[in-house]
């Protein structure tokens, strides 16, 4: 069957998903997948139209419990990560997730973001400078990692000292994100969870108590039409804003620069244009080798997708991937073309859940990659490198560059 291929867990899979995608929108664009329990949507407009759709959603404890739902109610030894995931904005619906987005996007305006970019200019070619003073090393260790989560810990508020446990906390509780995680992946999940919120929660006193001009002091005392945000929901907030809020742009810097060096003409061809290309060369690497592959919804009434019907209580795998390599939306989709200018991809979702932080996240890989190209015009890649294993966050363990 065209779902054969499909295996999330596979190590080849996850290196090249995109001929297994191709034979899926050939062949089985709306496919129940067993292993997974999932209906799989494949093709772009399928996608994009139910990303928009009201009768999916990605939680569903807002309309059912989970006996009515037919759903196993989550496994209580899990609870710390239940609690802070399900008060974030991400896996909410309905006007908890309008009231909260209200306040949050805010801090994503366009204006506020621009104001952001020499802080953000300075720190990548400082990173970058620590680069070439080496001769070159790990560009996802040196430059990607730490670009998005010093910028997200400074709007937060987080004190310089602490901004170590950051990454590792996202790590960990991103971790339960993935297919079937294993119990180990599930133990460290939980336990940074419970580490991340008591952390928030001791942060957000000493905010509330001495505010800043930071994120945490201002959703700590933020209230809106007399309805302020309760402090579970304070803290789910900031720790999604730090997972989402770098996950992304360090995944899209690896995955990019991969290519780049997989595809030497365009990545001379960009060398060799930098201000004229980049704008449009961004969105062709988010499009070209995404790092969310799915995101999943719930299916809330029944609905038909391509004549095919998909029950209540259904959960549906939306493959981004291959949405953005949807051969009946965009030309020569398997080509990189960094100066593509008709280019609609998924990469940062669509509807309600459209990502707040699209702005910030263009605004990082722009000053990233700009600063790599112009610093280091000889860029190499040192040896081809291993994926890690998660399939639905795809990135690589490392990439070692010299100059």
């Amino acid at each position: 069957m065209a779902n054969d291929a499909f295996d999330p867990w596979s190590a080849a899979f996850v290196a090249h998903p995109y001929p297994a995608y191709a034979a899926l929108r050939e062949r089985a664009p709306v496919h129940h997948h067993a292993p997974t329990g999932q209906w799989l949507v494949s093709r772009y407009a399928d996608v994009n139209a139910l990303l928009r759709d009201r009768r999916l959603g990605r939680t569903y404890t807002h309309r059912f419990t989970h006996e009515e739902f037919g759903r196993p109610a989550p496994d209580p030894a899990h609870e710390p990560f239940h609690t802070l995931n399900d008060h974030g904005l991400l896996d909410l619906e309905g006007p908890d997730h309008a009231r909260i987005r209200r306040l949050v996007s805010k801090a994503f305006t366009p204006r506020t973001v621009e104001a952001l970019r020499p802080t953000v200019r300075r720190l990548a070619a400082e990173l970058v400078d620590g680069l070439l003073a080496d001769g070159g090393g790990d560009l996802i260790a040196e430059v990607a990692e730490p670009l998005p989560v010093a910028v997200i810990a400074e709007m937060l508020g987080v004190p310089e000292p602490d901004r170590h446990l950051l990454r590792p906390w996202s790590a960990d509780i991103t971790g339960m994100f993935e297919l079937d995680p294993s119990p180990e992946a599930a133990r460290r999940a939980v336990t940074a969870s419970r580490e991340f919120s008591a952390y928030l929660r001791e942060l957000i006193r000493h905010r509330r108590a001495a505010p800043g001009p930071d994120l945490i002091s201002a959703l700590a005392l933020a209230a809106e039409d007399g309805q302020a945000l309760s402090e579970q929901e304070v803290v789910s907030t900031c720790v999604l804003l730090l997972n989402a809020g770098h996950e992304a742009t360090v995944n899209t810097t690896g995955n990019g620069w991969l290519a780049l060096f997989r595809n030497p003409g365009q990545l001379a061809r960009l060398r060799g244009a930098v201000d004229e290309l980049l704008p449009t060369a961004v969105e062709e690497l988010m499009r070209y080798d995404t790092p969310l592959q799915m995101f999943e919804r719930w299916v809330l009434d029944d609905i038909e997708v391509g004549g095919t019907t998909i029950p209540r209580g259904a959960e549906v795998a939306l493959l981004f991937g291959s949405a953005n390599r949807d051969p009946a939306r965009f030309t020569d989709p398997d080509r990189l073309d960094l100066g593509r200018t008709d280019n609609p991809h998924l990469s940062f979702g669509a509807g309600t859940h459209f990502c707040l932080g699209a702005p910030l996240a263009r605004m990082e890989l722009t000053e990233s990659y700009g600063a790599l190209l112009r610093k280091a015009p000889g860029l190499t890649l040192r040896r081809e490198p291993d994926w890690r294993p998660g399939y639905v966050i795809r990135g690589l363990r490392e990439l070692q560059v010299e100059v």
